[in-house]
């Protein structure tokens, strides 16, 4: 269990700072990006469920989801060096990517296909989630970045998870827009 009773370390007044194993590393390293920018998913999708009233499953999920990106960020902060710990790291496994996949289909099936690009708005809880989107984006960049350096090793299922996320947030979006009724179209050049 996490106990935290001093909030600062000064370790990262010169730019370190420690993953969960103890090591030191430098702050700008890809795994600590790859965390910190989960961290920035989580935060962006507090506001989603903030804004989230009306939709008690889409808020329940939300709330799941978010639970799920702390696991990510234990994940991603716990590498696996082929040494054994004191503990059982946590870990993301397939059955949190198939959740995601099975919520998106299940949440496209009420929605009509897109004809057009949509613009990130339409509704308060939409662009809360759309923000959520391309936070995870972002995120999945960081990770993909670490999973791809031979000096860290990231499983496929932490991947695989932070890119699905993307998609859930994008269709959860469209479902917060009366399931697209709502969504905003782009216009190409319309303003030219």
């Amino acid at each position: 269990m996490v106990k935290l009773d001093k909030i600062y370390t000064r370790t990262g007044d010169k730019g370190t700072t420690r993953l969960a194993t103890g090591k030191p590393v430098p702050k700008w390293c890809a795994r600590v990006a790859a965390y910190g920018a989960v961290d920035e998913v989580n935060a962006a999708l507090g506001l989603a469920v903030l804004n989230c009233t009306d939709d008690d499953w889409l808020k329940a999920a939300l709330s799941r989801i978010q639970n799920d990106l702390f696991d990510l960020g234990a994940d991603l902060a716990t590498p696996d060096r082929g040494k054994d710990l004191d503990w059982e790291p946590l870990r993301i496994v397939q059955k949190q990517v198939d959740r995601l996949e099975t919520e998106i289909d299940q949440m496209n099936g009420d929605i009509a296909p897109l004809d057009s690009f949509i613009l990130p708005g339409g509704s308060a809880l939409a662009s809360y989630l759309h923000l959520g989107r391309t936070t995870a984006r972002r995120a999945e960049r960081h990770v993909a970045e670490a999973y791809n350096d031979p000096e860290e090793i990231i499983s496929a299922e932490a991947l695989a998870f932070i890119n699905r996320l993307s998609d859930w947030l994008f269709v959860a979006g469209r479902r917060a827009n009366e399931n697209g009724a709502s969504d905003v179209k782009w216009v190409p050049g319309a303003n030219r």
